[in-house]
């Protein structure tokens, strides 16, 4: 039976994806490709699941793409080479789109792709000690997943260059420095820490969270007129919700709001 690189396990309010291709520091699969997909779809469609938690085996989040697969795209026509890529882009993408938020659990490190996939969840948690390598140009190649737009509009551009020119190693620890990183944990606290945030999630308002995931991402890109209607649209909506209804109450009782028991009435 050939062995699976990825899995999804449900713990009722939220999904833990686990890249578990340890042998090649969870470099990059199809079988993680197809789990990540099926488990952010499944976390937009179920109201119960308030987020879902990215984490590696091994200790090590993930190398990004396997070079002994890179190696044999060389001689691909361009089509196809192009569709291997888009493979990649369609992961970020649902990431990036999923309306509940996404935490990476960055034990040990990420490079290339692996970094793409950690700058596209919502929140990151990270050994303060691992390193985020963005090392493409050692090996002729170039960022892809979304990287430069992530890092650039992130991190100090002459950070960039230096990790993308050079392939210049970053600890979590410079990252977070700079705002980059969500969280901070000493090595072998970081899933513990990851699942927290996961709890802290899930005592909250899944709707408004979602709407807020996708006003943060469009006011990255959005013209500033685009953006204020963004915002207006969504909180007319969001106000007629069951969650506003219960945490308006909440705050006039003076009492912690229950958003657990509006879930699926909004």
């Amino acid at each position: 039976m050939t062995q699976r690189l990825a899995y999804c396990e449900d713990h009722g309010d939220r999904l833990i994806v686990v890249n578990a291709n340890p042998s090649k520091r969870n470099a990059l699969s199809p079988d993680l490709y197809g789990v990540l997909s099926d488990a952010v779809t499944l976390a937009a469609s179920e109201p119960r699941i308030t987020s879902v938690v990215l984490r590696g085996e091994g200790g090590y989040f993930c190398a990004g793409g396997d070079l002994d697969m890179l190696a044999t795209r060389r001689d691909l026509p361009r089509d196809q080479r192009l569709s291997r890529i888009e493979e990649l882009h369609d992961v970020i993408r649902a990431v990036l789109n999923c309306p509940k938020p996404v935490i990476a659990a960055v034990e040990g490190g990420a490079a290339g792709a692996g970094v793409s996939l950690a700058f596209a969840c919502d929140l990151i948690v990270a050994d303060r000690d691992a390193t985020f390598s963005v090392a493409y140009v050692k090996a002729g190649l170039v960022p892809d997943g979304g990287l430069t737009s992530m890092l650039a509009s992130q991190l100090p551009r002459a950070t960039v260059m230096r990790m993308a020119l050079l392939g210049e190693p970053v600890t979590a620890k410079h990252l977070f420095d700079l705002g980059a990183i969500s969280q901070i944990e000493p090595a072998g606290n970081v899933i513990p820490s990851a699942l927290a945030l996961a709890d802290r999630l899930a005592a909250g308002p899944s709707c408004a969270q979602g709407r807020i995931k996708v006003l943060v991402n469009s006011a990255q890109t959005s013209a500033w007129p685009d953006q204020m209607n963004a915002e207006r649209d969504a909180m007319a909506d969001a106000v007629a919700d069951a969650e506003a209804a219960e945490g308006i109450a909440a705050f006039r009782e003076k009492r912690s709001a229950e958003f657990s028991k509006t879930r699926g009435l909004s």
